[in-house]
């Protein structure tokens, strides 16, 4: 009830005003001006604030005709106030507006184990992609109104406003979220981003951009899971291209959980058949006849091991990294009566 007060409050005004002003004109023909019944008062009240002209029920005596008069001002004031509410509400499409917050917070609260994307400059549209590209929901919280429009109008879930504000991160679903990519220019902000996103939620995976070397273990204490230097990590990259051009380019091919050529993706053993959440890695490879590779894993610990080998003992914990084309790692998943966690 309260969101819908605040949702539609210059009508409530507007409406309000009216209202006062007829309850007032009323009691003022039986009280004051006297020798009006309740019919008649408001009779006259309401031909006097529309001013039709009909004609008087009793003769005014001058003490009527002052009360009117003041009526007559006062409802001016009232009139033109709900004229401007209304003119502002559908001519100036505030009701779109309106309509659209509702709308948007219908469906954030439908979300769950969505990412949000504080700020939408280059390297948060890159990573709004990518996640859409592995069928990722997306919640952006951008700062500037003109691009959050922009976002909107695409298709974008997107709260407009400042992402360190702790009621920005709450609309944008952050108790039922499941990861936070903090993306700002500025690293001060991303750390307060990340400071608040552990107070409120402090199961969500988060990853921080950072400009600064001296930044990252800030944000690292200050809660982040990851922490990312795009310039450090694009160096890097184009300097691999100069000493090893193939074997980057090759790992360019792979592509992340759901690209159309080559696959790498996780597969938590929890996900798997308990009977199996003891196996080696041999019993695993069992059950496949695809051609798949299990090229890594890590354990419950943190720890891990590159190439295992079919005598590797698994743990009900541990991570499986299986590469393959799209199709293989949709029959292994079928095979091994596997679920992905996320949608």
């Amino acid at each position: 009830m309260l969101f819908k007060f605040k949702t539609f409050k210059r009508l409530y005004l507007a409406l309000s005003a009216v209202t006062i002003v007829v309850l007032l004109g009323s009691l003022g023909y039986v009280y004051i001006v006297g020798g009006f019944t309740w019919v008649e008062a408001f009779y006259m009240t309401v031909i006097t604030i529309s001013t039709v002209g009909f004609r008087e029920v009793h003769e005014l005596t001058p003490g009527g005709m002052l009360f009117t008069s003041f009526l007559i001002i006062s409802s001016i004031s009232a009139f033109a106030y709900s004229i401007s509410a209304l003119t502002t509400y559908f001519v100036d499409g505030e009701y779109r507006n309106t309509f659209k917050v509702a709308r948007l917070k219908k469906d954030m609260d439908k979300l769950e184990n969505h990412v949000i994307v504080c700020g939408y400059g280059r390297v948060g549209e890159m990573a709004v992609s990518e996640l859409q590209d592995h069928d990722t929901a997306v919640v952006i919280i951008e700062k500037d109104e003109a691009r959050s429009e922009a976002l909107r109008k695409e298709g974008f879930l997107v709260i407009s406003g400042d992402a360190t504000r702790d009621e920005n991160l709450e609309k944008a679903g952050i108790m039922t979220a499941r990861a936070l990519i903090a993306t700002m220019p500025v690293d001060a902000h991303n750390l307060y981003v990340i400071l608040s996103a552990r107070e409120l939620n402090n199961k969500l995976l988060l990853i921080s951009r950072a400009s600064q070397m001296n930044s990252v273990h800030k944000l690292k204490v200050a809660g982040a899971d990851n922490v990312i230097m795009p310039d450090k990590v694009g160096g890097a990259h184009m300097a691999s291209l100069v000493a090893m051009p193939d074997v980057v380019e090759f790992l360019d091919h792979i592509s992340i959980q759901g690209g159309d050529s080559i696959n790498l993706e996780e597969i938590s053993m929890d996900q798997l058949p308990t009977e199996m959440n003891s196996s080696t890695l041999g019993d695993i490879l069992e059950h496949d006849r695809l051609g798949i590779n299990i090229v890594g894993l890590k354990r419950s610990n943190g720890e891990y091991e590159i190439n295992p080998g079919p005598s590797t003992v698994l743990d009900g914990a541990c991570k499986l990294f299986v590469l393959g084309n799209a199709e293989q790692i949709r029959s292994f998943n079928s095979i091994l009566k596997y679920t992905h966690p996320y949608p």
